[in-house]
């Protein structure tokens, strides 16, 4: 069991002001224990030297904020860079830790913690760089009630031609996500599979698939229409018929490890899901 102790720890924060007061006890309590890092945003706010999260060179990373802190930070850190999220959002499937907890937590992570491996996606275009998708890459009609249509390929195999709003391609990570409400399948993180999920299909024969992580999966649009790349609902950009979209596997991220209770969590989170 290889332990990794911390002497230099990142903090990312959200924008939000309700954020401070335990951002501030998480700095002034790392600040006697380890060298702390902010990134630059965060910095400002605490009045502080700060740095880009692409350039810290850090031991472990804390994101402040809800799970859309922790997947806009892993689109810029460094895959080999642990994270660890303090849950001030709403659901929080990635953020494991309750504010509440942070401060004991950290006191046992500064002894030594462990890592879990979360696959994430590889996305690819024919031009301009797509950041790794920890939850999903969705294709979606920029035109809601216009159609898309569009042909899926695995390894080469034509899986489906579809008609359809969309198709959400998804980690086993994010199969709690944008995946399980277009009717995807729950997969245990563990699993080295992709999901396919496509969404509002015109065809009864299209239904959400699970495919080794290690596929090539292709997506041919056809018919000039307006559509939009998203990866993890933080990254956009318009895409045609003259794109052609290639998912594969890509480097993981890497997450602190706590007690492997998966779907005890699920069940405590899912409670909640479409409270306001």
């Amino acid at each position: 069991m290889n332990l990794i102790q911390p002497k230099r720890v990142g903090v990312v924060c959200r924008d939000d002001v309700a954020d401070l007061p335990i951002l501030n006890e998480l700095v002034e309590y790392l600040d006697k224990r380890v060298e702390v890092v902010l990134d630059a945003a965060t910095a400002t706010k605490l009045k502080k030297q700060g740095a880009k999260i692409e350039e810290m060179n850090v031991d472990l990373l804390i994101c402040v904020g809800g799970d859309g802190t922790i997947l806009r930070t892993l689109h810029h850190v460094k895959s080999t860079t642990p994270v660890l999220g303090i849950n001030m959002g709403t659901i929080g499937f990635l953020a494991d830790v309750q504010p509440e907890n942070a401060i004991s937590t950290l006191t046992k992570l500064l002894d030594g913690f462990e890592v879990a491996r979360r696959e994430r996606l590889s996305v690819t275009v024919k031009d301009g760089k797509i950041p790794y998708a920890m939850n999903e890459a969705l294709v979606i009609t920029s035109n809601p009630g216009k159609m898309l249509q569009f042909a899926i390929f695995v390894d080469g195999e034509e899986w489906e031609r579809l008609r359809a709003d969309g198709v959400v391609f998804a980690t086993p990570t994010g199969s709690t996500a944008y995946a399980m409400s277009a009717g995807g399948p729950i997969v245990h993180p563990g699993v080295n599979a992709a999901i396919i999920v496509p969404i509002a299909p015109f065809n009864l024969s299209a239904r959400p698939t699970v495919v080794d992580i290690n596929s090539e999966i292709t997506l041919e649009l056809f018919v000039t229409k307006d559509a939009e790349l998203v990866i993890d609902g933080q990254f956009y950009r318009k895409i045609g018929n003259e794109h052609r979209i290639s998912i594969t596997k890509g480097e993981p991220a890497l997450m602190v490890k706590f007690q492997d209770r998966h779907f005890l969590k699920l069940q405590d989170k899912l409670r909640n899901v479409g409270k306001i």
